[in-house]
Formats: structure tokens, C-alpha cells, sequence
């Protein structure tokens, strides 16, 4: 089963990928590569989740973790197709929040949680968890990835 038919069970549809917000490209594939830029929780537009995550809102904060990682699948699916996709290499997510939180790779998690979910042993990646002080238009949390593609 591959990843569309597995989001599909999940009842997960993926969105137009979102526009780029700026200079650069949503995805760039180079030497069996996809390179995917930072997505933060867009839904219908607009950002679903705005303002730092905080211990009073942990399952909101995973919630658009988990959007951003539908993102980010969106671009791979629309840049390379996901049967293409042969492994998930690394993802970076980052975190709004003040210098008290530090349960980063908890919401990152979700997005993690999400690419194992649809790509099976493949979605299990190299990854980071970043605590920032802002991020693009005041998005909760953003998720860029790295993966294999096939020719």
C-alpha cells in the first residue's frame, strides 16, 4: 500500500500544496533529493495556528505540527508524486515559544508521527526540534524534509 492509499484509510486529504510566501521555491530536487521548504499549518489559505505554543496548549500545538507535515506531503505529492518517494530522510520542525517551553519534540513528534504513519517504515527519519521566537506570519510551528526519491 503506498502513501496516498494509507493517508486515504487515515482520512487524510491532501490540499493544494500552499503557495510559496516568498523568493524561493517550495521544493527542489537534486541528486535523488526532494528538498522541501519550511511549511507552517496553512489550511483553506490562511494559518490555521497562530502564537507561541505553550504547556496549556500541547495538543493544538501537535495539531498544526501534524498540518504541517500534511504540508509537506501536499508538495512532495505535487513536486515528485509520492510514489516516488522511497524514504523520508530528515525533517526539521520548529516551535513558537517563549524560553519556558521545552516540550519541542513533543509537537514535533506529530508531524514524525505522521510521515511514519504514511510511508511506513520509510516515513522514520533524522530529525531536529527548534524552539523559535517567531515565525512566518505568526505560524505556531513550521516543518521542512528532506527525502530519497526514486527516478
Amino acid at each position: 500500500m503506498g502513501a496516498e492509499e494509507r493517508l486515504a484509510e487515515m482520512g487524510i486529504e491532501l490540499p493544494p500544496p500552499p503557495e510559496s510566501a516568498g523568493s524561493y521555491l517550495p521544493l527542489v530536487s537534486a541528486a535523488g533529493l526532494a528538498f522541501v521548504s519550511g511549511q507552517i499549518p496553512v489550511r483553506g489559505g490562511r494559518v490555521a495556528f497562530s502564537g507561541p505554543a505553550t504547556d496549556g496548549n500541547i495538543d493544538e500545538a501537535r495539531e498544526s505540527a501534524r498540518a504541517c507535515a500534511v504540508n509537506v506531503i501536499a508538495q512532495l505529492k505535487a513536486g515528485v508524486g509520492l510514489a516516488r518517494v522511497s524514504r523520508i530522510v530528515r525533517v526539521a520542525g520548529y516551535v513558537m515559544c517563549g524560553p519556558e517551553f521545552t516540550r519541542h519534540a513533543e509537537v514535533v513528534n506529530a508531524a514524525s508521527d505522521l510521515f511514519a504513519e504514511a510511508f511506513g517504515e520509510q516515513g522514520r527519519h533524522a530529525r531536529a526540534a527548534v524552539g523559535v521566537s517567531s515565525l512566518p506570519l505568526g505560524a505556531m510551528t513550521e516543518i521542512e524534509a528532506v527525502a530519497e526519491i526514486r527516478p
